[in-house]
């Protein structure tokens, strides 16, 4: 019988010639989510409620009650999180077309900046610069920004201060060049959210979500161990969970890197 092109890929990966690389972080209680301000809805972080554990209540078997918010942990972001993608067909995590949950990737590591400022961000140049390095960045590809700030415990991860928090990310040019101009799936941080820390103060505001949603386009945010990825040539599984009408989901993000 002749071998498909399935048969291969399983055979890479039991040899070790397509490694995989956990892109996720454990959900726990203690994970921080994103504040907002206090005159709006917030996050719930994540909740677990015991049922039983081998015990009077279940004597046989482990389980438990989760609480949590859409947007908790490693987590996508569908259109419909935004308003800019409200109105889109297929719009929530139900919805989403299922070929767009396999997508390969660009990694741009701005590590070394983002470890000198906590309020880097992401330019046009500073993309362009890394296309005359590794090519030009295709249409439908993730692009993942790699700062290492899923390095950093959970005590400094949302780094607020009295104005907000303080993280890296994009400003409003890049974000609209990159869905416009070269056509992304999504965009990818290792923040708690994909946009830089004081986006509010941007035009637009927060303009990661408003360029990515308005466009039918993806987000994933508190990603880790991007440090593993290569510069492009990983391939990104993110199915979120099918909650209906759901503006986004906790997931397990996996990359696919060949050897």
């Amino acid at each position: 019988m002749d071998k498909s092109p399935l048969q291969d890929f399983a055979a890479a990966i039991a040899s070790g010639k397509v490694r995989i690389v956990d892109l996720t972080f454990t959900l726990s209680p203690d994970f921080p989510v994103i504040v907002l301000p206090p005159e709006v809805g917030q996050a719930m972080p994540m909740r677990i409620q015991r049922i039983s554990r081998y015990d009077d209540a279940g004597p046989g078997w482990y389980w438990n009650n989760i609480t949590l918010c859409e947007h908790t942990g490693t987590h996508f972001d569908a259109p419909i999180h935004w308003h800019t993608g409200k109105d889109l067909p297929n719009n929530a995590v139900d919805t989403l077309p299922p070929q767009d949950m396999i997508a390969p990737a660009c990694v741009i590591d701005c590590s070394v900046e983002a470890g000198k400022d906590a309020d880097f961000l992401l330019t046009v140049p500073i993309v362009e610069a890394w296309e005359a390095k590794h090519g030009r960045i295709p249409e439908r590809h993730w692009v993942l920004l790699r700062t290492d700030w899923s390095k950093k415990n959970f005590r400094d991860y949302a780094n607020l201060k009295e104005d907000g928090a303080h993280t890296p990310g994009p400003n409003a040019e890049v974000m609209r060049w990159l869905v416009h101009e070269r056509g992304i799936i999504g965009f990818g941080t290792e923040t708690i959210g994909t946009d830089w820390g004081q986006a509010f103060h941007l035009d637009p505001p927060l303009p990661a979500h408003h360029y990515l949603h308005g466009a039918g386009r993806y987000g994933l945010q508190c990603l880790c161990n991007l440090d593993q990825l290569p510069p492009t040539g990983a391939m990104i599984v993110s199915a979120p969970l099918k909650i209906e009408n759901g503006s986004g989901s906790p997931l397990r993000v996996l990359a696919l890197v060949s050897h």
